[in-house]
């Protein structure tokens, strides 16, 4: 048998690629049977049919976490009871198996966002590990004092707080974009903050808040003319369109897979293979090298060194469940579902008086997300009159405070929706809002 490190070489080039694993029952074959209807996909999650305070549960706080389709849990719990083991490919048989289901996995993500390689693809605990990945390794390495970090005004706390740490241990500098009053990122002022210093931009690829879907790709485009490196926030994107690293032109990408109907605790990370080869490790240990001795180890290739330990194998099982269940529905149904969505919200919120939709007022270019607030209410008690009728919203800061500050409030209510919401559950919210003693 060839020794580990030979091993590893050998099948580097191409990419891991699983031994033909059998995939869950439910996703064997044919998946049709998920339906082409947006009632037929809200059958598929069981956790829906239910009452909250004596009234049918309204599930919308998805922005803040999705619920998960029977697919999704079937294909956690086939795993447990079927390949658990601590993954190895040249180990007994569980083990094998756990390792062509992660392998599996890193494969499916791969292709969800049209990487070239499954080694660009890092599993992570979601988002925000992601961003914290490259604030601390890219960042550590290529950081200098003098440099500076584009971000914008609208940036959620997980893409602000680690670039912020970094560039105080660099001793670069912080800057930020304006929006406009709807929330629009101010491209026109964009060529103004680049310059030879910019080292980073990082930026939403869609506002938690807002629901704006900012034009990225144009963004991209800027920053890598004036040679910074570009990192995406796609939080709140991949789980509703389509997204496509080659087309985008960034050069890091981070998504959380909780918030498209896949397990919390698992996300991906997306590296330029070459950014990730050149990059240091940012935590160490087994399994991210080998041939560790007293005074040297070799590290493995792309995405396999910032695996260090033992990993969550169930996580990225379930996040290639929840991609194989988007995939079988068709990205661009979801989206359509959630425009017409949009649509219908904008247009029912008119009858709230005194409500204010912070961001775009027309549909366009956004997805199911809606903060807002309502004159003389404060947004903590709009969420406990809807709770008492079993609907679930979320309010606070939203973790976006400077971007509420520079829109005029501190606090909001957000509702958020996705492939699963129904038009009745936007008349229900608004039969309460309506309802709001002031």
């Amino acid at each position: 048998m060839s020794s580990r490190r030979s091993f590893l070489k050998s099948v580097a080039p191409i990419g891991l690629l699983p031994f033909g694993r059998i995939l869950p029952t439910t996703f064997r074959g044919n998946v049709t049977s998920i339906g082409t209807s947006p009632a037929e996909w809200r059958s598929h999650f069981p956790v829906l049919d239910q009452s909250v305070n004596g009234f049918p549960l309204a599930y919308l706080d998805t922005a803040a976490t999705s619920q998960r389709p029977t697919q999704v849990v079937d294909a956690l719990i086939d795993f447990y009871r079927r390949d658990n083991a601590n993954p190895g490919r040249t180990l007994h048989a569980l083990a094998r198996r756990a390792d062509e289901d992660y392998e599996s996995a890193r494969a499916t993500v791969s292709k969800f966002i049209n990487a070239k390689d499954p080694l660009e693809i890092v599993f992570t605990r979601g988002t925000t590990e992601g961003i914290n990945l490259v604030a601390n390794a890219w960042g550590g390495a290529n950081l200098r004092r003098g440099d500076e970090v584009l971000l914008t005004i609208s940036e959620h706390a997980s893409n602000m707080l680690p670039w912020q740490l970094a560039a105080k241990r660099a001793g670069a500098t912080v800057r930020y974009l304006d929006i406009d009053d709807e929330g629009n990122l101010r491209l026109d002022q964009l060529d103004k903050f680049l310059s030879s210093r910019t080292k980073v931009v990082a930026f939403m690829h869609v506002s938690n808040v807002l629901g704006r879907i900012n034009p990225a790709k144009e963004f991209c485009a800027h920053a890598k003319a004036a040679g910074a490196m570009v990192m995406i926030d796609a939080a709140q994107s991949a789980p509703h369109f389509r997204v496509d690293v080659q087309d985008l032109g960034c050069d890091f990408l981070a998504f959380s897979g909780h918030k498209m109907m896949g397990p919390m605790g698992a996300g991906a990370l997306w590296g330029r293979r070459e950014l990730l080869e050149a990059m240091p490790p940012y935590q160490a240990g087994s399994n991210m090298a080998h041939d560790v001795g007293l005074e040297s180890a070799e590290y493995s290739h792309g995405s396999l060194k910032f695996g260090a330990g033992t990993p969550n194998v169930s996580g990225p099982v379930g996040l290639a469940a929840a991609i194989r269940f988007i995939d079988s529905i068709g990205r661009e149904n979801i989206l359509a579902h959630e425009q017409e969505l949009c649509r219908y919200t904008l247009e029912k919120f008119r009858e709230v008086r005194g409500l204010r939709v912070l961001g775009p007022g027309a549909s366009a270019d956004r997805i199911g997300v809606f903060s807002f607030v309502i004159d003389g209410i404060e947004p903590q008690k709009i969420l406990e009159a809807l709770d008492a009728k079993g609907i679930a919203i979320r309010a606070g800061d939203l973790a976006s405070l400077p971007l509420l500050e520079r829109l005029g409030v501190k606090r909001a209510a957000r509702a958020s929706m996705y492939l699963y919401t129904t038009t009745g559950e936007v008349d229900r919210l608004v039969d309460v809002l309506t309802t709001l003693p002031k």
